[in-house]
């Protein structure tokens, strides 16, 4: 078995504390684990791009165009950006609420329409695309900087993921502050439902 996760957002989303998630929970599993990453002015909202492989014999940690069994994506048009890393067997998870960038929220370029976005990965890959709106769901849990929680818990509502729900929330929650523990548990929870009452678009 392998298993190759392709995570995409911009900086502060936190994708790389969802690949050490993702990665320790499959470690834990028994497998073997091979992770990169990929990304420019993370504080600053650039792109981020991590690459998880783990199954019982992986070795490189890159993997080749098309080759993901997922796209996490966790920004809209980063979504889009990275659409080369799927096939047509891929499923898609993708977060609905955009981080706008800096030009976008002075008022100098305007951010894509998300349906259009949507519509466009849709083209693509119609049977396997779900949806969240991951940040509108954190912020109901507490705080929007829980997103990365629910959707590392949408993954585990993800048909055909090869982890467990209850691995992935004690790696989540062993991984956090202390503090954060509540919240967390309950943005992954949020972010599990939704995905367990939505079928693939």
């Amino acid at each position: 078995m392998k298993y190759t996760v392709q995570i995409v957002g911009v900086g502060g989303q936190g994708v790389l504390l969802a690949s050490m998630v993702l990665g320790n929970a499959a470690m834990r599993s028994g497998y073997k684990v091979s992770m990169s990453e990929i990304h420019g002015m993370a504080q600053r909202g650039g792109s981020v791009l991590c690459t998880l492989r783990f199954g019982d014999d992986v070795i490189s940690p890159l993997e080749a165009t098309g080759g993901a069994d997922l796209l996490m994506g966790f920004e809209p048009v980063e979504t889009c950006r990275s659409i080369s890393l799927i096939n047509k067997n891929s499923s898609i998870l993708m977060n609905l609420d955009p981080v706008y960038p800096s030009m976008v929220a002075a008022g100098f370029e305007e951010y894509p329409d998300i349906d259009n976005l949507v519509k466009f990965v849709r083209s693509l890959s119609s049977d396997n695309l779900m949806t969240i709106e991951a940040t509108k769901i954190a912020i109901s849990a507490g705080k929007a900087v829980a997103a990365n929680a629910v959707m590392i818990g949408a993954v585990a509502a993800t048909k055909g993921f090869p982890l467990s729900k209850n691995l992935l929330k004690e790696v989540l929650l062993e991984t956090v502050p202390e503090k954060f523990k509540d919240l967390n548990s309950k943005a992954f929870d949020m972010g599990f439902d939704a995905m367990s009452n939505q079928n693939p678009l």
